[in-house]
Order: C-alpha cells, then structure tokens, then sequence
C-alpha cells in the first residue's frame, strides 16, 4: 500500500509520547507500552514492531519488554558483519536482567537496584524471570551495508515530516482542488480552563508556558482527574499523564484576553468533546509549513535565519 504516511488509520489505542528517542525516560516509556497492551483483546494476532536501539540500556529495555508482552514468536535481524548482539534465545532472557526486571540468577533478591522504579513491585519483578518459551526466528544478512543506521535516522525525520504533513492533509476539503493555506482555516476556540497543559520533554516556567505551546504540534489527549482552574490563567499539570491520545492538531494562536486557544485539528468534534488535555512534546511542525503558507507577506512568525550558528 506504500509508505506509511499515504494510508494513516486511526488507532484503537494510543498515547502520546512526545519524543522520538525514550533515552531520557525510560520508566515511562514502559510505562506507555504497559498501558497500550493493557486494551489488547487476543482476538487477533499482535505484530510489535520493536525499536532499533539496541545497546546498552536499549538491549536491557528491549528484555523488559520481551518479559512484560510474553510473545510467541520474536523475529531477529541482525546487522551484517555485526557480533555484537547475542541472540535472543529463551535461555538468555531467562537468565539476563533487564533495565528494570531481574532474570532468573537475581529473583531472589527483593530490593531493586534500579533508583525511580519503585511502582515495579517484588512479586511482578520475581515473576519476570519465568519467560515464555516463544520460538527464535534469526535473520542474519549476507550483504554489505544491511541495518547501517547513519542513514536511517535522517530517512526516519523525513518520514516523520511526511507523516505528520499527511495527517493535516485531513484538514483540507476534498472538493476543492486547490490546497488551502493553514491560516485560513477556521480554528476551534479552546477555553484556557477547558483543558490541562504539559510540557513533556523539558521544564517550562508557567510565566513562559504560552511562548512554547503557540505555534505548537500538540497531542489531545483524555485525563481521568477533573480539570481545576485556579484563577485565570493555564492549568497546568504538574507530571505527565499516561493517558489516551485521541489525536492531533497545532495551537495556530493563544489569545490572551479571551483566554482562549486556537487549534486546527482534524479530529472529529465527537471525539473532541473528550479531549481535556494537551501535551506538547519535542516534535515540531515540518519547516515547510511554516515557510510554505501562500498569502503570508513580510516576516514569517517564529522564522528566522537570523542568529549565530557559532553557539
């Protein structure tokens, strides 16, 4: 059906990570694989498409993870000329601590050794080390250059682009023929108290929070706790959430006297109705949508070329 930005389909699960690598959180990343395979039913077979970070803590991650899904069958392609990695039979999964669960040669030990992990209970980590019995499927290439990973992390940000220019193509009406420019579509009008803010990958103080969410790719996200507004202002959430992600859309302007905000987003108003939370992470908005709106003469906003590229 081609690359996966032509044929985008809504998920039945999804949560909002905000960041294209976990390196920096890994706790939570499980804890958003944990939430997801939480609504699998079994009616169907399960297909994980694992990530290719597979050192250091990422192998050790990788074996949680293999722990915590109990797959039937795990696929292997190794990279050509490449010893690094062992495989990855049950045995050695029975046997090799992960990031945050222990193999069999630690489980009688009750204390974790790993600091920020202590909602993994004793009994949870003392039961990892029973992995399933799935079969190995090892794919090892026999050419040069097969899973070179230079190249592959500048391919993934293009996807990436493609993906997310792909989903705002649902804001376009498909009767007319011309491609609208984003600046004359007709936002929704979000109220400041309608919904909770969080900034996922960095610390922002509340008198900055607006200047990071305007002009922003947000997730829209469903909170279980009620939204309480304290005065004017934001809410803003104190932790990040793992919680449902219903879609996405792009703060195209915050208006400080109305206290509202205004975003464009495709998603159904049904299912809009729902969304109580925006979470702003660390993916940004394809530079061509900002440089690449017809009808925009003078300064671009939040465009510039003029700054030091020494610092």
């Amino acid at each position: 059906p081609g690359p996966p930005f032509t044929h985008q389909q809504t998920p039945c699960k999804m949560v909002y990570y905000g960041q294209t690598s976990c390196e920096q959180d890994t706790e939570r990343y499980l804890d958003v694989v944990k939430y997801v395979f939480n609504s699998y039913k079994k009616e169907v077979p399960l297909v994980v498409n694992t990530m290719g970070w597979v050192k250091g803590e990422g192998l050790l991650l990788l074996i949680d993870i293999i722990r915590l899904l109990s797959p039937t069958h795990i696929v292997q392609m190794d990279v050509y000329d490449w010893k690094a990695m062992a495989p990855l039979t049950p045995e050695y999964i029975h046997v090799t601590p992960g990031l945050y669960t222990k193999g069999k040669q630690q489980a009688k030990c009750k204390q974790m050794l790993t600091c920020g992990a202590e909602h993994w209970n004793s009994s949870e980590v003392e039961g990892d080390a029973l992995t399933p019995d799935y079969k190995l499927l090892y794919v090892h290439p026999e050419f040069p250059r097969a899973g070179a990973a230079g190249e592959a992390r500048v391919h993934s940000g293009v996807l990436r682009d493609m993906s997310i220019l792909g989903y705002l193509g649902q804001l376009q009406c498909p009767d007319i023929g011309a491609v609208l420019p984003l600046h004359s579509l007709v936002p929704y009008q979000v109220p400041f108290n309608a919904v909770a803010l969080r900034v996922i990958h960095t610390d922002v103080s509340p008198t900055n929070i607006m200047y990071a969410v305007n002009a922003s790719w947000v997730g829209l996200c469903q909170i279980l706790d009620e939204i309480r507004s304290q005065g004017e202002g934001p809410v803003l959430l104190t932790q990040t959430p793992v919680c449902d992600c219903l879609g996405f859309g792009i703060v195209r302007g915050v208006d400080m006297e109305k206290k509202l905000y205004h975003v464009l987003t495709p998603v159904p108003p049904e299912k809009l109705r729902l969304v109580n939370c925006l979470l702003l992470g660390s993916i940004a908005i394809p530079n061509c949508v900002f440089v690449g709106q017809q009808g925009v003469e003078g300064e671009i906003p939040y465009v510039t070329s003029d700054y030091n590229y020494s610092i």
